[in-house]
C-alpha cells in the first residue's frame, strides 16, 4: 500500500530535515577537527595544549609508555602514573587504589587544578588568573629534577602553600608550583599546570628535560592515563564521554519528530467533545438573562400567567377567556382551596403583565407563587407524560 503524507506533515518533516543539516553543517564547517584538536592535554591530541608529541617523543625514545584507558585500579607496581589535567573527580574506589599504589612503590605524576583531588595528600589552590599566561619558574630546593631543568616554563592553575611539609621544587616568588612528597614506598609529583609536557610548552627551555627527570627510568612502565579524559576501552562508554553523543542525540530527536509527524495521523480517529447548545437549562438561563438585561419583568409574569391560566381552564373545562370571578369560583368548586389567597395572586398577575415599573422581586414572587399552586393541582402533569419526561 502506498504510504500517504498529509501536506502538513510533509511540510514539518521537511523543514525538521533542513534544521537538522544546517545544524551538521555549521558544527563541521566552524567546529573543524576539534575532535583531534581538544585543548585537554590527552596524548591523541595534536592541538597546543594537547600532548601526543610528548607521547610519541618517549615511545620513541625507548620509554616503556602506554595509554590506560580503564579505571584507576589494579595498577602495576612499581609505574608511573601520569594524571594530567583531570576532567573528572575520582571515585571513592580510585582513591583507595592509588593509595594502594603509592604504599607498594608506585609513582604519580598528577598535573592541574584538580589534580590534588586523586592524590592521598592534597594542599593545593585552585588559582584560575594564575594560568592566564605563561611564567618562568625557577628551583627553590636541590634534587635530581632541579639540577637537570633549573627553571621551567609553565602556566599554573594552581598553587602549593609553602609552609607544606611537601618537598618544594620550583617557585615563582611565594608561589609554588611542583613539589614533591613521599607515601609509602611510593613518590608524588605535583604540577601546578601540564604545560611542559604540552605540544606547545614541551619546546619551552628547560621543559623536555624536567619532563623526563620527574620520569626516571626509561625501563619502569609509564601509564599515561586517558580515562580521565574521557577515552575507554569499550566503544559505548567512550561515545558516551565524547561530542559523539550530541550528535546520536540530535538523530534520536529527529526520529521522534518523524513518528510523531506518521504517528499523529496513524491513530485511531474521534469526534470531539461538543456542548449541547440546546439544553433547557441553558435555553432559561439564556432567556433570563435576556429579560433581566431588558429589565422586563412584567413579560416574564405575563408569559407564566398565560401558562398557568391555559393549562388551569384546561383542567376545569371552562373557557380560556373566563373572568377572574368564575374562574376563582371554579377553582373553589374544583379543588376547594383552604383561603383566598389565590384570587389575590390572579388579580396581581393581571395588572402586573401591563405594568413597566414591576420589580424583579415581586416578579419572582408572583411567579412562584403559580408555580407552587400549578405543582399543587398537578396542571403540567398531563404535559410531562406527553414529551416523555
Amino acid at each position: 500500500m502506498p504510504l500517504r503524507i498529509d501536506p502538513r506533515d510533509r511540510k514539518l518533516l521537511l523543514g525538521s530535515a533542513v534544521v537538522f543539516i544546517l545544524l551538521i553543517a555549521g558544527a563541521v564547517i566552524f567546529g573543524g577537527d576539534a575532535g583531534q584538536k581538544q585543548e585537554a592535554p590527552t596524548s591523541y591530541s595534536t592541538a597546543s595544549g594537547g600532548a601526543k608529541a610528548a607521547y610519541l617523543l618517549l615511545a620513541q625514545s625507548g620509554y616503556n609508555v602506554q595509554r590506560w584507558e580503564k579505571p584507576l585500579v589494579g595498577l602495576p607496581k612499581s609505574a608511573t602514573v601520569i594524571l594530567a589535567d583531570p576532567l573528572e573527580a575520582p571515585t571513592r574506589e580510585e582513591r583507595e587504589s592509588l593509595k594502594n599504589f603509592l604504599s607498594d612503590g608506585g609513582r604519580i605524576i598528577a598535573t592541574g587544578m584538580f589534580s590534588g583531588t586523586f592524590l592521598p595528600e592534597n594542599d593545593s589552590v585552585p588559582d584560575v588568573l594564575l594560568g592566564m599566561t605563561w611564567k618562568k619558574a625557577s628551583a627553590v630546593s636541590p634534587s635530581a629534577i632541579t639540577r637537570a631543568a633549573p627553571e621551567i616554563t609553565i602556566a599554573p592553575q594552581a598553587r602549593w602553600p609553602s609552609y607544606s611539609p611537601a618537598y618544594s621544587l620550583y617557585g615563582d616568588g611565594d608561589e609554588i608550583v611542583v613539589v614533591k612528597y613521599p607515601y609509602g614506598r611510593g613518590e608524588v609529583l605535583w604540577w601546578a599546570a601540564a604545560t611542559p609536557l604540552t605540544n606547545a610548552g614541551l619546546k619551552e627551555s628547560g621543559n623536555l628535560e624536567f619532563l623526563l627527570a620527574c620520569l626516571g627510568d626509561s625501563k619502569s612502565p609509564i601509564l599515561w592515563d586517558e580515562y580521565i579524559h574521557g577515552y575507554r576501552e569499550d566503544l559505548g562508554s567512550s561515545v558516551v564521554h565524547s561530542p559523539v553523543k550530541w550528535l546520536l542525540l540530535q538523530l534520536a530527536l529527529l526520529g521522534l519528530a518523524v513518528l510523531a509527524t506518521f504517528s499523529r495521523r496513524s491513530g485511531p480517529l474521534s469526534a470531539p467533545m461538543t456542548d449541547v447548545r440546546l439544553s433547557p437549562l441553558e435555553f432559561v438561563q439564556t432567556l433570563g438573562g435576556l429579560y433581566e438585561n431588558a429589565g422586563t419583568a412584567s413579560v416574564v409574569v405575563d408569559i407564566c400567567y398565560q401558562r398557568f391560566r391555559y393549562w388551569l381552564t384546561r383542567r376545569l373545562g371552562v373557557a380560556y377567556n373566563i373572568s377572574i370571578n368564575d374562574l376563582e369560583s371554579a377553582v373553589r368548586d374544583r379543588f376547594a382551596p383552604k383561603d383566598d389567597h389565590f384570587g389575590a395572586i390572579l388579580r396581581r398577575c393581571e395588572s402586573a403583565k401591563s405594568d413597566p415599573y414591576l420589580s424583579e422581586t415581586e416578579a419572582l414572587h408572583l411567579v412562584q407563587e403559580l408555580d407552587e399552586h400549578a405543582s399543587r393541582w398537578k396542571l403540567f402533569e398531563g404535559r410531562r407524560k406527553e414529551k416523555g419526561e
